[in-house]
């Protein structure tokens, strides 16, 4: 009887590269998209007069790294959050970029509880990063661009009363 609830091969290589793939793809996308990596800290609103208004807020910047938050400006009546929401990591040094988490304030561990098994994990993150690829074409197709992005001046953790 084996202590192995799967394989330890049945991840990769294959499903772990398409994964890599999807990140790498997201980073080409969101820099051609928003080039989140020329903005400074703070929020930015990009309005094509479709009524749906994006907000992409550069969270923190560090050396080789960018905390986003990616959203549409519509209110959750559930939550009281904007959604749909991504928040994203720009590796600028690998050129990848990660969905870390879409629900409005729920992190990896809220969504899936504290040990979830390896697959249900690998799992959620291809699931989120499959959307975010399909959201960042969708944006761009809608004409969502680095042009259309204004800065909005307010205090960066103030992520409610946005222009309507």
């Amino acid at each position: 009887m084996s202590l192995l609830a799967e394989p330890s091969g049945a991840l990769l290589p294959g499903r772990f590269a398409f994964l890599m793939g999807l990140y790498a793809e997201n980073y080409h996308r969101l820099t051609r998209l928003f080039a989140p990596q020329r903005l400074a800290a703070g929020a930015y609103l990009s309005s094509v007069g479709d009524g749906l208004d994006v907000r992409l807020d550069v969270v923190e910047r560090h050396r080789y790294t960018l905390e986003l938050r990616l959203t549409y400006c519509l209110i959750d009546s559930e939550t009281g959050e904007l959604s749909p929401s991504a928040w994203l990591r720009l590796y600028q040094d690998a050129h990848l970029a990660e969905a870390t988490h879409c629900h409005p304030g729920r992190r990896l561990v809220e969504v899936l509880g504290p040990f979830p098994a390896v697959h249900s994990v690998f799992r959620h993150r291809l699931r989120m990063n499959s959307f975010l690829t399909r959201w960042l074409e969708y944006l761009g197709e809608q004409g969502h661009s680095a042009a259309t992005l204004e800065r909005l001046h307010e205090p960066r953790d103030v992520w409610h009363g946005l222009r309507r």
